[in-house]
């Protein structure tokens, strides 16, 4: 068993070097570059494996060629970044091999959202109705005949461009979302075959989350707000996410009456990784929507910030069913994504454009800086990749406030082309967090219960 502070000495007084292990990274799109580059940084050899060919991580990470399974062997800890690999990770465990992310079960969670909503029923969580289409004109036809406010979701397997596409209807009679689903449905097609209309409510938007070993819960637990508009103050078209706000936490009701429900089924399917529910609450209740079984794009890299044990020796722990002392940081952390046209859509003359631009810094610290679709030239770093979608930047404080200088103290450091990055991350932490504890929604809580 491990405590997550590796070995503390020989008795001799002298430190021991902690093991360092063999990590192999499979991925559809570069996702868990920045991962992948913090294990590298710990001393742990590190080979990637990206389905999707391109220039992302050149000069930084080893990008192995062929197939994934060619490379396992070679691997102590076999890690998938994504959804899709469930069944893979599956038989890889069953044959004893150390792996993090990835099951059948927790793939279907996530990609099927029909069946995520009945999980969450059947465990005793308080869905909101929610329908399942696969044809535009009979979500058209049901939203005229049954009146109201919808939140339209993809459903399913789709790009991590498409993934976190929403779209939400503000007249109460949804009005507005019929109007952009007829004019728009010969585009949405091409890109979401199945989808989801849910019944909206208002509230706080929050996620509950939590690393797992195969067996159990790791604690602390995360608490997290997600920031999805382009602009400060939820405005413009829906991204995957310009940044998150975030803090550890003992488990709290919040966890208690949603992700920490999952418990015995995750055992049952021997998952390790990051599981996550984001919820809208109110005083009525609380309202989980979606389930998130892999890391969370840009939270694994705000997570960085607020974790202070060694990631390598933390997933190689876990993935080996072992317990593990998570330390973390007290307070907040937030993460404040910069991107560069065309993000969030594609256009390859502005991709072209915004290709190969050095990112600069007015002073040498990389202090609190994370990469996605970046690579090394001669030393400097440049734009890569097509989304335009580069750099996360995290800062971490006593206060909400205090995270939020540190971070933005640290994008002023940096010197980017046309970068685009909101100013509002954890803006509206005080009055969500007045709303969720005179709810009581933060109450801490025993666990196991």
């Amino acid at each position: 068993m491990s405590n997550g502070n590796g070995k503390n000495g020989n008795g001799n007084g002298h430190q021991e070097e902690k093991p360092k292990y063999k990590f192999l990274f499979v991925s559809h799109e570069a996702l868990s570059g920045d991962l992948a580059w913090k294990v590298q940084n710990e001393g742990h050899p590190v080979k990637c494996w990206i389905e999707q060919v391109s220039d992302e991580y050149d000069g930084i990470l080893e990008k192995v060629g062929g197939h994934w399974k060619d490379h396992v062997d070679w691997a102590n800890v076999v890690v998938f970044d994504d959804t899709g690999f469930g069944k893979e990770a599956d038989t890889l465990r069953k044959a004893g091999k150390a792996v993090v992310g990835g099951s059948e079960y927790t793939d279907k969670l996530e990609m099927n959202r029909e069946f995520g909503q009945s999980e969450m029923k059947r465990l005793g969580m308080l869905t909101l109705p929610s329908w399942d289409f696969n044809n535009y004109d009979d979500a058209i036809k049901f939203i005229s005949e049954n009146p109201g406010r919808y939140v339209f979701k993809p459903s399913g397997k789709v790009s991590s461009d498409w993934s976190g596409f929403l779209l939400l209807s503000k007249e109460e009679d949804g009005k507005d979302l019929l109007e952009i689903l007829n004019y728009n449905k010969k585009v949405l097609s091409k890109n979401i075959k199945h989808f989801q209309l849910q019944k909206h409510v208002s509230g706080v938007e929050v996620g509950a989350s939590a690393f797992f070993n195969g067996d159990k819960f790791i604690t602390p637990i995360l608490v997290c707000f997600e920031h999805k508009r382009l602009f400060p103050g939820e405005l413009g078209p829906m991204t995957g996410e310009m940044g998150s706000s975030m803090f550890w936490s003992e488990p709290n009701v919040l966890f208690r009456d949603t992700t920490g429900r999952m418990e015995e089924d995750l055992r049952k399917a021997k998952y390790v990784g990051y599981i996550d529910i984001n919820c809208i609450v109110n005083g009525r209740g609380i309202y989980p929507l979606e389930f998130t079984c892999r890391f969370g794009y840009p939270t694994i890299n705000i997570q960085q910030e607020g974790i202070l044990s060694e990631w390598g020796e933390f997933m190689h722990t876990i993935a080996s069913s072992d317990d593990f002392y998570l330390r973390s940081k007290r307070g907040f952390q937030i993460g404040v994504v910069i991107v560069t046209p065309p993000f969030p859509y594609d256009d390859p003359w502005e991709t072209e454009m915004h290709k190969d631009i050095s990112i600069l810094f007015r002073k040498s610290n990389t202090e609190g800086v994370h990469i996605s679709d970046v690579k090394m030239v001669d030393g400097v770093w440049r734009t890569a990749g097509h989304s335009g979608y580069h750099l996360i930047i995290t800062g971490s404080g006593a206060t909400m406030d205090e995270a939020r200088r540190q971070a933005y103290g640290r994008i002023d450091n940096i010197m980017l082309v046309n970068m685009i990055y909101r100013t509002d991350i954890g803006a509206t932490w005080y009055e969500d967090s007045d709303r969720l504890r005179s709810w009581g929604y933060l109450d801490q809580v025993k666990w196991p219960e």
